[in-house]
């Protein structure tokens, strides 16, 4: 094939921007938009208006994958549906990108990559910040050894304000039953992905403190803080919200030759001319503290974010390039954020990873039970363009 045929499952804010502002506009080099589904007629009007040269229209993605008219889907729909959307795909040969998050509960993303697994096709996921200069080259450095042993990793991130309107706009937002999540399900995903993607580490133990419900009229959490313990004896903090304005996103990795921060979209390397666990045992005073050489670290200055991951995409169907962000890698977050979500269900207390999958399941379905999908007068479709940045 010349040019990967795409599909788009879900005609929200995120696939209408996928199709209206890269497709449509020739951002992706080597995919062209031929096929989209959408289960609201509402939605497929909407996007009509702006786009119905050479495009198929669905309201069943089965249908759109069988239909022989894509070569790869892209999956943009509530959460719960992301792997049994992508795991259809794969076993109906059609390369599958998932958007963020890779589901709602790592039992069904552990199924989802079983499935990818057994298929010939390629699975990627939308982590589009792995795009971002910044965080390629903080996990260049890290990885790298520059510095040192990883002994502290904090992020704050409180800058996701939302109103009650945001959360108003689909039936399914900030509900148990629709979302399976708030602020860590729904805007957190990536930072959850890059914490353990940039350090190269998983925390090992997590202890959650989360507030449901605590500034919006909701059922899940806008308010969380999370503690790490990883297995070098390195701990980290965690904090995030939808209810603090303006709010803050720094990220600092601290190691035993210096620290990394990120912040205000600069990276600035404060590097110890000694090794911290040298210097402790070897110098001869009681006051003191190894010599610090701060600079900020250059980058190649590349923030294509999801172009770079749709190309890069459409490149590995055609062999021109690997692929950079495996689906496979999905889990991981998903797994962090089911470990702070058990924790705070059980007020604070201490769950270890991998998570019981049994358990957070169960814990999950009860509160889907009771969880209310709301009433939603006039579809809106938002345009999100020039709200990711460095988050």
């Amino acid at each position: 094939m010349e040019k990967v045929r795409f599909g788009i499952v879900g005609l929200g804010n995120q696939g209408s921007a996928y199709a209206n502002e890269f497709f449509v506009k020739g951002k992706v080099v080597n995919g062209v938009l031929t096929a989209v589904c959408d289960n609201d007629p509402k939605k497929i009007e909407i996007f009509k208006q702006n786009v119905t040269e050479n495009v198929k229209f669905f309201s069943d993605y089965k249908e759109m994958i069988d239909s022989g008219e894509i070569d790869a889907v892209l999956v943009d729909t509530p959460h719960y549906d992301h792997p049994e959307i992508t795991s259809y795909a794969l076993s109906h040969g059609v390369h599958a990108l998932c958007d963020k998050p890779a589901g709602v509960y790592t039992k069904q993303v552990r199924e989802m990559n079983e499935t990818a697994d057994k298929s010939d096709k390629i699975f990627g996921m939308m982590f589009n910040q792995r795009a971002n200069c910044l965080y390629r080259k903080m996990r260049e450095l890290i990885v790298g050894g520059e510095i040192g042993e990883i002994i502290r990793v904090n992020w704050i991130i409180t800058d996701w304000y939302r109103s009650q309107k945001y959360y108003d706009s689909g039936s399914w937002r900030a509900t148990w039953k629709g979302e399976g999540g708030g602020v860590l399900i729904n805007q957190c995903p990536h930072q959850l992905d890059l914490v353990s993607w940039i350090t190269g580490m998983q925390p090992k133990k997590v202890n959650g403190f989360v507030k449901y419900g605590h500034f919006h009229d909701i059922e899940v959490e806008d308010e969380v803080t999370a503690y790490f313990e990883y297995e070098n004896g390195a701990t980290g903090v965690f904090i995030t919200t939808t209810g603090e304005a303006p709010g803050t996103n720094r990220f600092e990795v601290s190691g035993t030759l210096g620290k990394i921060l990120c912040e205000g979209g600069k990276l600035i390397l404060s590097k110890n001319a000694e090794d911290l666990r040298t210097f402790t045992k070897t110098f001869d005073q009681p006051f003191g503290r190894p010599k610090v050489e701060v600079k900020e670290v250059e980058t190649d200055g590349e923030n294509l974010q999801h172009v770079a991951i749709t190309n890069n995409f459409a490149n590995a169907i055609l062999g021109k390039e690997e692929l950079f962000v495996s689906g496979k890698e999905g889990i991981k977050g998903v797994e962090l954020m089911n470990a702070i979500e058990l924790s705070g269900w059980k007020n604070g207390k201490t769950v270890t990873i991998p998570v019981n999958e049994k358990e957070y399941l169960k814990q999950l379905n009860k509160r889907r039970k009771n969880s209310k999908l709301k009433e939603v007068g006039e579809v809106i479709v938002a345009d999100t363009r020039g709200t990711y940045g460095s988050k």
